[in-house]
């Protein structure tokens, strides 16, 4: 039988490393050694403890960190179903790429890489209400530029997007991976009204009955419903996986990409540190349902990885911490 895009994807889900229990423990064991009120430092000592286990280094390092936004159009915008128009992506492409972003302000504030990818925004995805995303062959292909994107040597992965309508598409795929109808998962978005909240709703719900039973398979449900971005996002948290890269992931539609990969190995993920729950309803819903809890909460639904690229700070110091203490316990 002819091999199927996606089957080596399956393959490379079926066989993850395991994180790094002795890496762990090690981090663990410093922390209690160390003259301190055991577990004053709080989630700071699991951070350290979580980068040691997921890159295997112990006390954990991170002198490479870098933020990839992955940036997608979607057909499913012609249902006006966001208050910005779809150049809006492209324009803030290029703000990124000219400095003058939120992201690139925080990146500068905590000395984070930074990359951006235009994913073909020139030709947006199929309307999910009418037709797949994507094409099996198009989506893999996708997930593999995301899996390349993150190579050069990152010890530290922070992903987020760029994308008009990419949180009805994010809904859409909740849905399918998680059941529930379009108002369960639908929220304002970047500005929509009650109005156009119901419109999202529909487009997701008219998505469903569309996809219907092909949505029970992850990748099935992702070129389905998904789009470029969140392909390239799969990929990306895939690669970094086999490369031993923790990643933080930023904002809804992150979140919604990595499902796919939970749903289809429950353990795709533990290398994953959820970075910022933004406003979204959906977003709450689906850190819940993967165990995933935010690092911060100040209410950014900006895009652009900037929740990813505050919490980074965050990680490095807990980095830090652990080596310095380790300096010292070893004196």
């Amino acid at each position: 039988m002819a091999a199927k895009p996606f089957d080596d994807f399956r393959t490379l889900l079926a066989m993850l490393p395991t994180a790094d229990v002795a890496a762990e423990t090690r981090i663990r064991t410093l922390f209690a050694k160390t003259d301190k009120p055991k577990a004053s430092l709080g989630r700071i000592e699991d951070i350290a403890a979580w980068l040691a286990a997921s890159s295997g280094r112990a006390p954990p390092a991170v002198n490479r960190p870098l933020v990839a936004i992955f940036a997608g159009n979607h057909g499913a915008v012609r249902h006006a179903i966001s208050p910005r128009p779809v150049s809006a992506t492209a324009n803030a492409v290029e703000l990124c790429a000219a400095g003058g972003a939120a992201i690139n302000q925080v990146c500068i504030a905590n000395d984070l890489g930074l990359k951006v990818f235009d994913l073909a925004l020139d030709i947006p995805t199929g309307d999910i209400t009418e037709e797949a995303a994507l094409d099996e062959r198009g989506c893999a292909a996708t997930m593999a530029f995301g899996m390349e994107a993150v190579a050069g040597g990152a010890d530290l992965l922070c992903l987020g997007d760029l994308g008009v309508g990419n949180s009805t598409i994010a809904a859409a795929l909740c849905a399918a991976l998680f059941g529930g109808k379009g108002a369960d998962w639908v929220g304002p978005g970047s500005g929509a009204d009650a109005t156009m909240v119901a419109r999202k709703a529909d487009a997701v719900d008219r998505a469903l009955a569309l996809h219907g039973s092909s949505l029970d398979d992850p990748l099935e449900a992702l070129r389905r419903v998904g789009g470029r971005e969140l392909a390239a996002i799969c990929g990306a948290i895939l690669a970094a996986r086999m490369q031993k890269i923790p990643v933080l992931l930023d904002g809804f539609v992150s979140t919604a990409a990595a499902s796919v990969l939970h749903r289809a190995n429950p353990g795709a993920l533990n290398h994953c540190l959820l970075a910022s729950l933004s406003p979204e309803p959906g977003h709450a819903k689906v850190a819940e349902r993967l165990g995933l809890e935010p690092l911060l909460d100040l209410g950014v639904s900006h895009g652009e990885g900037v929740g990813a690229g505050l919490a980074a700070g965050l990680v490095k110091a807990a980095a830090l911490t652990s080596s310095g203490m380790a300096v010292v316990v070893r004196n």
